[in-house]
Formats: structure tokens, C-alpha cells, sequence
């Protein structure tokens, strides 16, 4: 019980911490909210962003074997037909008789007895989770399409114009960061499960007799992934998806789960997707050099960039007593905080504190590093406060000593330790650090 609730208490403080910094907010909350939504605030936005931008120099600008996309999230009803999306993208749900709630029976402890009323549950049956929306002024059925459940279909239908392009040899990937949406019978655990999200997501075409190779390949540059954003490794597991629980796509699946406060949960994952998807949209790549057509197989490494985000956070929160003061910070890695250091004048209201921060440590820093706030609302207990909450690594303070000698106070957000460095040794002091 007690562990319990430390971990509902700690899910309850990010969530609150996300809001009050700006963070997340909820989605629609001036209209009482909307289940599985959420809008991301300015620093969320900058987060989630840091993330996604390491993901793609990663995996796509640091390589020879990675191509870009960003398809539409509308396409043809067909698509999805083919993929088996309309016939299996689907999870079991059970109804209340008596208020008629629904629910995901895997995600209920008891499968029998509503946890809303205590009404009994009707037998289960299948949920198809696709948004199905119509295009044009039609009303008949060549007008229904689909907003997207996963961005993969949106690179295979697009495997031939890349390879008509750009002609790669084998093995080669697609990568995609976009949207995709899910109509979740249950949404829950804030940014975990939800009705819109993103995701960061490559598809890596292979021979069917080197899957075996390419897959632990994988395995291992979303382990180093991870790490390198700053996800607490000690909870992260790797789970074998068993024969029944595969998407209808794999023929083998890893997920890797991280220890949330309301459970073991996947957070990213990475699926054998054979030649299922090449072959039902009828596409064959043609070798060039050996003068043969094969259907190339596909290792699927997937990052949800909600779970990243939430995985990331609850890393990074610590707390700390310090004179009988709780002291909470995001030790956040410096190439995804959202900001890298904030300037302050130590009194807002002497105007050659302000025009020496602004001027001559302020611009020359923002020009230089871009992630950099300027911060002079209360008095710099509060401000330190707030940035360690931000999860800002330096706070950088212009005081009247500034004025004599060119130095600022720079203090540690994980240390708390201050020391004096020259106005001039700024950018240096911080590139070393970071």
C-alpha cells in the first residue's frame, strides 16, 4: 500500500508539474476537458522537440542508409484494407449492463463487475480503434477513409517513389515522425494512453535471411537511444511478445517496458514485420546489380514520443531536503532540456543590471545556444526554483560585482554550487558542461 501511493504521488506531482510549468495542459480544459487529448506548452513543446530532433540526427542525418518521409495522414481506404488494419486493428471490450461503460478487458483486474457501478460485464467483443472519417461531399462507401493508427503505412506506399528516387541498396530504412490517432476505449495515465499522439518511427528494409542480424542490430541502437536521452536504464525490460499477442503484421516482437508509476508498461517497441506489408501492397524492389526482383522483409523499430516524453520526465524527477525544504528539479541531459541556461539581473529594477544582462550576456548566449530564457520574476530564490523545476541546467546571475569585474554567478541545477566566471568564458564554460 505504501508503495502504492508513493507512486501515485509522484505520477500526481508530474502531472501537476507539467501544468504549472507549462509543460502539458489538458486538452479542451476551458470545455471541461477531453478524454485522451492533451496540448503541449511551450516547454513541452520544446522537450518533446529536443527529443524528436536527437531521433533524427541519430537515425537519419548521422546515416547513409536513411531516407526521410512525412506522408499524409489521409489516404485511401485500400491502404488500410491491405495492411489488415480494417479486419484486425482491433482490442477486445467489454460493456457494463447497467450504465453502460466500456472498458478494455485487458486493462480491468475484474473481468466480471463494472469498477464504476458494479454492474455486470457483457461478454467481450471486438473494438475496431480507427477514426473513420469521409472525404469529399459523397456519401457512399469510396468516400470513407481512415485518420492513420500508425505511421508505417504511410512509408511502405511510398517504398517504390523512394527507390525510383534515390535507387539505395539493400539494406536501406524510412524514417517518419508524425501523428497518428487511436480511438482508445479507455484513455488513462496522463500522456500514456491516448487518442492522439506521435510517433518517431523507422521502417528497415532487408533479405529475409538477414532479419536475424538487423533485428538485434536494432535491439541495440534503441537501448543506446534511450540511455542517451536520459531514461533511467535500471527500468527499462525487455518483454518477448508471445505468439498470441503479436500484431497481426510480426513475426516477433520485442517491447520494451519501463517501470511507471502505475505499472510495467511498453514504452517502445520492435517487430519483424516479414515481407507482410511489401507484398500485400504488391511491391517488389528490383536488386540492380544482380538483375532479380525480391519483396524485401522489414525490421520495425518504434518510439512513441508521448511515452518518451513521460519515461523521460519521471527519470529525471528528484527531490531533495535541504533546511527543511523540499527542493524538486528535472535532471534533465543538457541536448534535451528545454532550456540551457537562464540569465537574470539580480534586481529588475536597476537598469544597468538589466541592460548589462540583456545586452552582454543575454543576446551573445541566446545567439549562440538558442535555448536560453531570460528570467527576472521574484527574487532569485524563486527563480532557482522554477528552473530546477524546469529542468534548466545553469541559472546565470549579473549582479553589482558584474558591473566591477565581468564575472557572473553561474550556480549548478544538480549541485547547487555556484562559482564566479567571466562574462567572456561564458559560451565556453557552458559548451564544456554540455
Amino acid at each position: 500500500m505504501e508503495k502504492n501511493k508513493k507512486e501515485n504521488d509522484l505520477m500526481e506531482k508530474i502531472v501537476s508539474l507539467c501544468k504549472r510549468r507549462g509543460f502539458v495542459f489538458p486538452g479542451s480544459e476551458i470545455y471541461g476537458g477531453l478524454a485522451g487529448t492533451w496540448d503541449w506548452g511551450h516547454f513541452g513543446v520544446a522537450l518533446k522537440n529536443n527529443i524528436q530532433q536527437y531521433w533524427w540526427k541519430k537515425f537519419v542525418d548521422s546515416r547513409r542508409d536513411m531516407y526521410g518521409i512525412d506522408a499524409a495522414i489521409l489516404m485511401r481506404q485500400e491502404v488500410w484494407q491491405n495492411a489488415g488494419h480494417v479486419e484486425n486493428f482491433a482490442d477486445p471490450m467489454v460493456e457494463c449492463e447497467k450504465c453502460k461503460s466500456r472498458f478494455r478487458i485487458d486493462q480491468i483486474e475484474n473481468k466480471e463487475k463494472c469498477e464504476n457501478c458494479g454492474g455486470k460485464l457483457v461478454e467481450a467483443q471486438k473494438f475496431n480503434m480507427m477514426f473513420q472519417t469521409r472525404i469529399g461531399a459523397s456519401e457512399d462507401s469510396s468516400a470513407v477513409s481512415y485518420l492513420r493508427p500508425e505511421t508505417a503505412q504511410g512509408m511502405f506506399v511510398n517504398f517504390k517513389n523512394t527507390v525510383d528516387a534515390f535507387h539505395p541498396k539493400l539494406p536501406f530504412g524510412m524514417a517518419q515522425i508524425g501523428k497518428a490517432f487511436r480511438n482508445e476505449i479507455t484513455p488513462r495515465d496522463f500522456l500514456f494512453r491516448v487518442r492522439e499522439f506521435e510517433q518517431m518511427e523507422i521502417e528497415y528494409f532487408i533479405r529475409n535471411e538477414d532479419w536475424e542480424k538487423y533485428f538485434e542490430y536494432w535491439r541495440g541502437e534503441m537501448m543506446d537511444f534511450m540511455e542517451e536521452v536520459g531514461i533511467d536504464m535500471a527500468k527499462v525490460h525487455e518483454i518477448e511478445v508471445g505468439d498470441g499477442d503479436r500484431a497481426h503484421y510480426s513475426s516477433r516482437t520485442i517491447d520494451f517496458e519501463f517501470d511507471f508509476p502505475f505499472g510495467q508498461k511498453e514504452l517502445f517497441g520492435l517487430a519483424y514485420r516479414t515481407d507482410f506489408d511489401l507484398k500485400n501492397h504488391k511491391l517488389e524492389y528490383i536488386d540492380e546489380e544482380k538483375g532479380e526482383k525480391i519483396v524485401p522483409h522489414v525490421i520495425e523499430p518504434t518510439f512513441g514520443v508521448g511515452r518518451a516524453v513521460l519515461a523521460v520526465l519521471l527519470s529525471a524527477y528528484h527531490e531533495e531536503e535541504k533546511e527543511g525544504e523540499i527542493r524538486a528539479y528535472l535532471k534533465l541531459k543538457p541536448n534535451i532540456a528545454p532550456v540551457i541556461c537562464a540569465v537574470s539581473p539580480l534586481l529588475k529594477n536597476k537598469p544597468e543590471l538589466v541592460e548589462y544582462a540583456n545586452i552582454k550576456v543575454y543576446a551573445p548566449l541566446k545567439a549562440e545556444f538558442g535555448r536560453v530564457a531570460w528570467d527576472d520574476n521574484g527574487n532569485i530564490g524563486k527563480r532557482y526554483r522554477r528552473q530546477d523545476e524546469i529542468g534548466t541546467p545553469f541559472c546565470i546571475v549579473v549582479d553589482f560585482d558584474t558591473l566591477e569585474d565581468n564575472t557572473v554567478t553561474v550556480r549548478d541545477r544538480d549541485t547547487g554550487e555556484q562559482e564566479r566566471v567571466k562574462v567572456s568564458e561564458l559560451k565556453n564554460y557552458i559548451k564544456e558542461r554540455i
